[in-house]
């Protein structure tokens, strides 16, 4: 068995985070849960790209809304190899913009814009339903153990349809979230926030405020560990999204994997293997 000294549950560090077995063993359950109850919805599980074309999010007012988040992938200018980089160097060494070219793709803050891109066109004949996980990424004013981290883990469940379906959607799992809080001994806080798709000048966001559209899950930190959001018809308004010959409405569920971490560690004191047995103890959700 390897030692707590060469791999602790968790090491976490500036924003960077290594989950050792013990928080892994955590992670899988959790997962496993959210996973379920996406397979209950009927729910397709889908992995997409690790990256997303700047034209792309452009196309969702990524850069409207969220310029203080974006992080780019830029190709490193190779002409001169000898301006590069090179063993020793400073802990804060950095690529200077001058040798960076222009970037064309962008790391996602978020799992569902590749779902909506990758039905761009798409005319269904029903609702559909899908899962993803992602790696995403934040450039934020701070870095705060497994609060806020440079790169962390979103699992989303993801409803196309019409507003009755896709409002259902967020209600089931809205119920699911607050019951599953309960048998952890969570107390979990659910607040209204603005919702992050919407131009805050735009009509969607007057009718935001006037009928909230996204609700988050909050921890007495203050921390939000999962989402519900409705998005009217915006996702298939830009990625023209048909159901049954009407634009497209979404909704997503989303869980902020390492969030959830922190939160159960609290809880259980720092114990793993108390929180591991809390989570799969949940009695698993069946289908209908």
């Amino acid at each position: 068995m390897p030692s707590d000294h060469l791999f602790p549950p968790v090491d976490v560090a500036d924003g960077f985070v290594t989950l050792g077995p013990t928080a892994v063993r955590l992670r899988s359950a959790l997962d496993a849960v959210f996973t379920g109850w996406a397979a209950a919805a009927g729910a397709a599980e889908v992995l997409y790209p690790p990256l997303t074309r700047v034209a792309d999010l452009a196309r969702f007012d990524y850069f409207v809304n969220f310029p203080h988040l974006a992080l780019a992938a830029a190709p490193v200018d190779t002409s001169d190899t000898g301006g590069l980089p090179r063993h020793p160097v400073a802990r804060d060494e950095r690529l200077r913009a001058d040798r960076l070219g222009d970037a064309g793709l962008m790391l996602p803050s978020a799992a569902c814009y590749n779902a909506y891109l990758a039905l761009a066109g798409a005319r269904l004949d029903r609702p559909v339903k899908l899962t993803t996980i992602a790696q995403c990424f934040r450039r934020e004013n701070e870095y705060t153990g497994l609060r806020r981290l440079h790169g962390f883990t979103m699992r989303e469940i993801i409803a196309i349809g019409d507003p009755e379906t896709v409002k259902e959607h967020l209600d089931t799992h809205k119920s699911l979230i607050l019951r599953f809080a309960d048998h952890l001994g969570l107390k979990l806080a659910t607040e209204t926030a603005t919702d992050p798709f919407f131009d805050a000048n735009g009509s969607r966001a007057v009718m935001q405020k006037l009928f909230p559209t996204k609700e988050e899950f909050v921890s007495g930190g203050g921390l939000a560990i999962a989402s519900v959001n409705y998005h009217r018809n915006f996702f298939g308004e830009r990625a023209d999204i048909l159901v049954s010959g009407v634009q497209a409405s979404t909704s997503c569920v989303a869980f902020g994997v390492e969030r959830w971490l922190h939160v159960l560690a609290g809880r259980f004191d720092g114990d793993w293997d108390a929180a591991y047995e809390a989570v799969t103890s949940f009695a698993p959700v069946t289908a209908g």
